[in-house]
């Protein structure tokens, strides 16, 4: 299927490692000139971008470098995320910032930068990358569940107000995923106990029995940043294994 993203300027946030990653090779893959970034100081996209995207300032310098070398952006894919577990009664002020810090305001800062530029061409698509645990607040991870209901909040507002300049902007709700920040060394199933068990747990808790593979998250991402997705605005994509039934 030919997804119309040839040609297209695409910037990811947050994508030298797991969701991020693949979804900047799957852009790629369709023929699109992609952006990345991350702390590291490489990336595969056409354009990377070392950048610390929770601090002020820096999602800012990651969209006027893509404007800069590509004159326009197209697409824009506010990926980047943290996560850790904890309890609602050990989490601190500071913690609740870094979370709000780089799990919304990253994304609200690009969205600032970006907007401008997607106006005046006519045109452009968002995907904002939240979480089942925005629909159904994960007890072992209060601030990301309460952050990544935010993003949603946010990716709603912002199609309702740029719909009429031929903006689109898209939520995808991705479930737990086989990716560093679940499997890694001193991840979210590490922290938990045996990294086995609770993969084993995490997965059984899925009607379709296993994590998401980074891949299944990233094509839907992928979609709804292309041409296929035009009539699609305001949406909030499950990419869950089921985990999150739709309420009618």
């Amino acid at each position: 299927m030919e997804l119309g993203l040839r040609g297209k300027v695409c910037v990811v946030t947050g994508s030298t490692s797991g969701i991020g990653l693949e979804t900047a090779r799957q852009l790629k893959e369709e023929g699109a000139t992609v952006v990345t970034s991350g702390r590291g100081a490489e990336g595969i996209g056409d354009l990377h971008v070392a950048v610390d995207l929770a601090e002020p300032g820096e999602p800012e310098r990651l969209i006027a470098a893509a404007l800069e070398r590509f004159d326009h952006i197209d697409c824009l894919v506010n990926n980047v995320g943290w996560a850790e577990i904890h309890t609602w009664d050990d989490l601190t002020d500071e913690v609740w910032e870094r979370s709000w810090q780089i799990n919304v305001m990253s994304a609200v800062r690009a969205l600032r930068a970006a907007l401008p530029a997607m106006r005046a061409q006519g045109a452009g698509a968002i995907v904002n990358v939240s979480s089942t645990a925005a629909k159904r607040p994960s007890l072992s991870m209060p601030e990301y569940s309460v952050t990544k209901a935010a993003m949603l909040s946010l990716s709603r507002l912002v199609a309702d107000l740029y719909a009429k300049d031929g903006i689109r902007c898209n939520a995808v709700t991705p479930g737990p995923t086989a990716t560093d920040a679940w499997i890694g060394k001193g991840g979210l199933a590490d922290q938990q106990g045996s990294r086995d068990e609770i993969l084993a747990k995490v997965g059984a808790g899925r009607p379709l029995g296993r994590l998401a593979e980074p891949e299944e998250i990233a094509a839907v991402i992928v979609f709804l940043c292309s041409e296929r997705a035009s009539y699609v605005t305001g949406a909030a994509w499950s990419a869950d294994g089921g985990t999150v039934p739709i309420i009618i």
